[in-house]
């Protein structure tokens, strides 16, 4: 999914680098950009109502034959895609829950200390993620390449995070998911730090390169992650809440770059940066449960 999506990243920078020193019929070229980025948030919000409730979620609201019936619809498209039955499913006790949550249950243990840790991570992360993917054209100018030219270069750039996202697909789950998001942070700070000392065109789109490349396995991971750290009756609260403040430090995060940028250069951003990825992978590192190859019940305990 990550895969397909991405995809808009690169194009986005191609219309960017084509639309942006132009005016197509007088009007300004980001304004057509952001015009076309619109019409695709028109089309998700059509495609967006046909997708399935979860069998569980109905399941623990009563709804058992609507459960059934997605569940069936799931099976039968796997059993399609195989080639062979399924086997007859495992019945566990305790599995599904009849029961709804409340927001008061994620500062409760045993989940209180992840609410913490999201908190804390979602608070930072986008120092890493934004503080780079929103900025790539003004930091390429500080580092000397001219403004048509660094749209061109972050067009380039953004071809990573598909890539990314479609190796991803082959290592996701292979490895322990917190340690993918730990070091992934790591890989954003160091490949920063190493990005704020090219002067080259080659060295510039190498490291980043592998920084889009690490903030995608960042990305993919932690919405992977911060969804397997609740149980199905409070999910998608305990995700709203904690994705929340990501949304809130993003408001300071361009803030923070242009008076880093300004003082302290492109060096002085990546500084910053990397001590944001540090605070990542510290608290991911020592307050993160294991939830790889894990049942959801057994993460949830």
């Amino acid at each position: 999914m990550a895969t397909i999506s991405l995809t808009a990243y690169p194009i986005a920078a191609l219309l960017a680098w084509a639309l942006v020193p132009a005016a197509p019929l007088g009007l300004d070229g980001w304004r057509w950009v952001a015009i076309i980025g619109s019409v695709g948030a028109i089309i998700a919000w059509w495609l967006r109502l046909g997708l399935p409730e979860s069998p569980r979620w109905l399941a623990q609201r009563g709804r058992h034959a609507q459960a059934d019936e997605v569940a069936g619809m799931i099976e039968r498209r796997i059993e399609a895609e195989t080639g062979r039955a399924l086997p007859p499913p495992q019945l566990l006790t305790g599995e599904i829950e009849e029961t709804t949550g409340s927001i008061r249950e994620i500062f409760r243990e045993p989940y209180l200390k992840r609410t913490t840790m999201l908190i804390i991570f979602q608070l930072v992360q986008t120092i890493g993620y934004y503080g780079f993917s929103s900025w790539v054209p003004t930091l390429l100018a500080s580092q000397g390449v001219d403004f048509t030219k660094s749209l061109a270069y972050t067009s380039v750039i953004a071809v990573a995070s598909p890539v990314a996202a479609l190796v991803a697909t082959q290592i996701a789950d292979r490895f322990e998911r917190k340690w993918q998001l730990a070091w992934a942070a790591v890989a954003i700070a160091a490949f920063g730090l190493l990005f704020s000392q090219q002067r080259t065109a080659v060295g510039l789109l190498a490291f980043g390169l592998l920084i889009a490349f690490s903030n995608t396995i960042l990305a993919y991971s932690l919405h992977a992650y911060q969804s397997e750290l609740y149980p199905t009756r409070i999910r998608a609260r305990a995700v709203g809440f904690t994705y929340s403040w990501s949304r809130f430090s993003t408001i300071f995060v361009g803030f923070f770059v242009a008076f880093f940028l300004r003082l302290y250069g492109t060096t002085g951003v990546f500084l910053f940066i990397a001590g944001a990825m540090i605070v990542v992978f510290a608290v991911i590192g020592a307050m993160g449960p294991r939830t790889t190859r894990l049942r959801l019940e057994e993460i949830s305990t």
